[in-house]
């Protein structure tokens, strides 16, 4: 691929707590806030959010990290270019204080501000609620958002932090036990299903992960795992971004099978289900 010139995308601004965030919106109707993976807001991770808009949702992409549009393959900058944006990105995430890359027992700053972003879209789109899917270093994100009750389609797609550098981390995810405690409530009330994707071979998110997550959510935690021999061959690292990077977009695919889950998840909680009005818990 190439670089995306993010034709068709609004491009707008969003200020919460003193921060400022430049953010991509397209669509119409509930709103989907996507969260890209490293390094950043893809050509693949906004056809992704085409693919959301055309379900009848308003796809929502802060940028976090990196430059929106540019492509991360060696093909479009040169491997050493590649190699530089991809490690420079990376090493900006590391000294964030907005990103707890290996922490355990917390949520990433970043949420607060995720959680104001996902409310607003919530009025401005309206619908009876708001849907969230993060990937990689973001991929946990879309669960510690889930304390407030607006949010009511999470999706963790290959939720990478904290980064599993010891036992102990590969057992958790980047939450802080009270907000867990929060979703874990939501899900015991039968308010809340969470969709977790990820490759069983990518060492970024151990199985350890995924069995705490059904440990702690129960029946409400929707797996989602894939051999590694089900992700592109064509993509330049190991089978990790399963809606991305290592999508085939082909009928039949284990990952457009996946991907097909994440869209069938939006469509049943944000355009055809009717709950109640939900008021904002606390942690926003």
């Amino acid at each position: 691929m190439a670089d995306h010139g993010l034709a068709g995308f609004e491009r707008t601004t969003f200020t919460h707590d003193g921060v400022t965030r430049k953010v991509l919106r397209r669509g119409t109707g509930p709103a989907v806030v996507v969260m890209s993976e490293m390094p950043g807001i893809t050509p693949k991770v906004l056809e992704f959010a085409e693919r959301v808009a055309a379900i009848g949702c308003t796809a929502v992409l802060p940028v976090l990290f990196g430059t929106p549009g540019r492509d991360p393959h060696p093909s479009a900058h040169g491997r050493w270019g590649a190699r530089a944006y991809v490690g420079s990105t990376f090493l900006k995430l590391c000294v964030s204080r907005e990103f707890t890359l290996f922490a355990t027992g917390r949520s990433s700053p970043v949420v607060g501000w995720l959680r104001a972003l996902a409310a607003q879209e919530h009025e401005r789109c309206g619908g009876p609620g708001v849907g969230a899917i993060g990937m990689c270093a973001t991929g946990g994100f879309a669960l510690a958002m889930a304390t407030d009750e607006r949010l009511l389609a999470p999706v963790l797609s290959q939720p990478s932090l904290p980064l599993p550098v010891t036992a102990s981390r590969r057992h958790t995810i980047d939450i802080s036990p009270a907000e867990l405690a929060v979703v874990k409530d939501r899900c015991a009330r039968g308010d809340l299903r969470v969709l977790g994707m990820r490759f069983r071979g990518d060492r970024f998110v151990p199985g350890e992960r995924f069995a705490a997550l059904r440990r702690e959510l129960g029946d409400a935690f929707i797996a989602v795992e894939l051999d590694d021999a089900d992700g592109n061959p064509e993509a330049i690292a190991a089978p990790h971004s399963v809606v991305t990077e290592h999508l085939i977009d082909e009928p039949g695919q284990p990952t457009r099978t996946a991907l097909d889950e994440v869209l069938d998840l939006f469509r049943t909680r944000l355009l055809t289900e009717k709950p109640d009005a939900p008021g904002n818990e606390s942690g926003n």
